[in-house]
């Protein structure tokens, strides 16, 4: 649709005629004075000034000056007016100069054209910047009006995006918030004002000035803000019965239209309640390195994080193993553009099919194996046991027996909490398996192990993804139960884990990833919530739908009867 000029610009326009003159006169008076010279270029100044009130127009239009919101204007709007105004007055000065030399008067004061220029750069942006400030003052004006009905707002964070928040809530009174401060822990900013409002302290004063001052919503204006950032001011709003949002979306937030996609991607790590686990790195290289590696289920989250992490190493062959073809299909395009040197070899097959994988091993001799396929969801193992035992069990079976054959020289399986005690068939499966690896690496003298762990932040199908739907949609997220808790880990620091464990294998062993204290499904669904700048209970319903058939309200690394040693690495143990 073709844009229309604003009528309010048509004021614009007459004002700038009227400007114009102001401003050829005004140049003749500063060089000239009023008296007998004036009076001598007086037919220069008719020239001048008919000439001005057809070009500068023109130019302006074609700057599109008068296509402009001037309530809004900034330092980009400045450098236009600088540009339409010098563009007009080089015009300007042309014309005159071949005016002069046509003999359309007798004389001319070339100094008056640079007078005039800067003359108009002041009138001219003073116009238009005096329109931003009379509808700042007039903003302001209706807020303090309805200062009453306001809520006082507090602003964390006093860098480009506090100051971005100021300036929507000081220009959008309709949001019914005034700030009343900020605090930022940069010393420098201590007393400093950022349009106008002071920064009255650091994070640290937060419950001091919330106790002293009135403040009814807190703004946490810091995008990059880590989570124990954001924590530590839930908590604090929380224990003064103060409402607080995030930064990114301001323009949502501001009206109070709050939606999970236009907040902040909540970082996996926020929730771990926990510091990330440190990696070690040393041994890992000579596991890997110039070695043919294969990983079954690499299109899944933990497979395809094991050959993102294994491609660093540079093996002399990447194997990406699994049965759905778009899965393995996206991982090998991503590898493919992160690792383009590296041998990536993309390969369809269902390890449940032993013919199938007898000629996978014929064919690429992989000398590492990563073996991360597995049905893992316990609701849906309980109704399809025939798929839990056959993909799980036998599928497992068939991969030893197969890397027995053609002499793998390490096979790592990857296996879960759920193994320990199971009380579910997807954990039964998963504890046969582990029996089948760790039976071929004592018969058969192979470098075989096992390395467990428990839920991972974020991987398909986990509680992460389908809480941020939920959130998205507006509730309610559901739980099965107040009290259910898990071990949890993010991808990333499960795979280096699992790659150090396969660095320290001699055969036969079964290690336990330290993955801190179990985590309530609650605090964790809270959490959530929180750092996506909402309320459980008031933005968000929490509901509770019952414990599932095979869930256990918690779980275990070890059993009970198992003693475990430590290993060379702190976060791995050895049963």
């Amino acid at each position: 649709m073709k844009s229309r000029p604003n009528i309010r610009n048509r004021y614009v326009l007459f004002a700038d005629l009227l400007l114009i003159v102001v401003s050829v006169l005004g140049s003749y008076v500063l060089r000239l004075e009023l008296g007998a010279a004036f009076s001598f270029y007086l037919p220069s100044a008719y020239w001048m000034i008919c000439s001005a009130l057809i070009i500068k127009p023109l130019v302006y239009y074609y700057f599109r000056l008068y296509r402009r919101m001037w309530i809004y204007a900034s330092v980009q709007e400045l450098k236009l007016i600088m540009a339409a105004v010098t563009t007009g007055s080089v015009i300007l000065s042309a014309v005159m100069v071949s005016f002069f030399n046509l003999g359309m008067f007798s004389g001319f004061p070339r100094s008056v054209l640079i007078i005039d220029w800067l003359i108009s750069l002041f009138l001219v942006g003073g116009l238009r910047f005096t329109i931003r400030l009379l509808a700042e003052s007039f903003s302001q004006h209706a807020a303090l009006v309805s200062g009453s009905k306001s809520k006082k707002a507090l602003i964390i964070g006093a860098g480009d995006a506090g100051a971005i928040v100021v300036r929507e809530l000081q220009k959008n009174p309709q949001v019914n918030l005034i700030p009343i401060g900020f605090l930022d822990d940069n010393p420098v900013k201590f007393k400093q004002q950022i349009y106008g409002i002071p920064v009255i302290g650091s994070l640290n004063d937060l419950a001091k000035v919330l106790d002293n001052r009135r403040v009814d919503e807190v703004i946490i204006s810091i995008p990059s803000a880590p989570g124990k950032i954001i924590r530590m001011v839930a908590d604090v709003c929380r224990l003064k019965g103060v409402p607080f949002r995030t930064m990114p979306g301001i323009y949502e937030l501001l009206g109070g239209k709050v939606n999970v996609n236009r907040l902040r991607e909540v970082d996996i790590t926020d929730l771990l309640r926990r510091e990330p686990k440190r990696i070690m790195d040393e041994k890992v290289g000579r596991t890997i390195s110039n070695r043919i590696v294969l990983v079954t289920g690499a299109g899944g989250s933990i497979g395809s994080e094991l050959c993102r992490q294994i491609a660093r190493w540079n093996p002399s062959e990447l194997v990406l193993l699994g049965h759905g073809e778009n899965s393995i299909f996206e991982a090998y395009l991503e590898l493919q553009e992160r690792f383009p040197t590296l041998s990536l070899r993309p390969v369809i097959a269902d390890i449940r099919d032993r013919e199938r994988l007898d000629r996978v091993f014929q064919e690429f001799r992989p000398q590492v194996v990563f073996h991360a396929a597995a049905h893992k969801h316990v609701p849906l193992m309980e109704t399809n046991i025939e798929e839990a035992v056959t993909n799980n069990i036998f599928g497992t079976r068939n991969l030893v027996q197969t890397a027995v054959e053609h002499e793998v020289e390490r096979l790592v399986m990857i296996s879960t909490d759920k193994a320990i005690r199971p009380v579910n068939v997807m954990g039964a499966t998963k504890r046969l398996a582990e029996m089948t690896v760790l039976d071929a690496a004592e018969c058969c003298g192979r470098d075989y192990c096992v390395v467990r762990f428990g839920n991972v932040l974020g991987s398909r199908g986990s509680v992460v993804p389908l809480f941020k739907r939920q959130i998205s949609r507006g509730g309610p997220i559901t739980i099965t139960h107040p009290d259910m808790k898990r071990y949890f880990m993010t991808i990333p620091e499960a795979v280096y884990l699992v790659l150090q464990a396969a660095a320290m294998g001699d055969g036969g062993e079964t290690y336990v990833l330290n993955m801190g204290e179990q985590v309530r499904i609650l605090d964790l669904a809270e959490d959530l919530i929180r750092l996506s700048g909402l309320e459980p209970g008031r933005d968000v319903e929490i509901v509770f739908t019952g414990i599932r058939p095979g869930e256990k309200l918690s779980e275990d690394l070890w059993d009970g009867g198992n003693v475990f040693a430590r290993t060379l690495h702190p976060d791995i143990y050895q049963l």
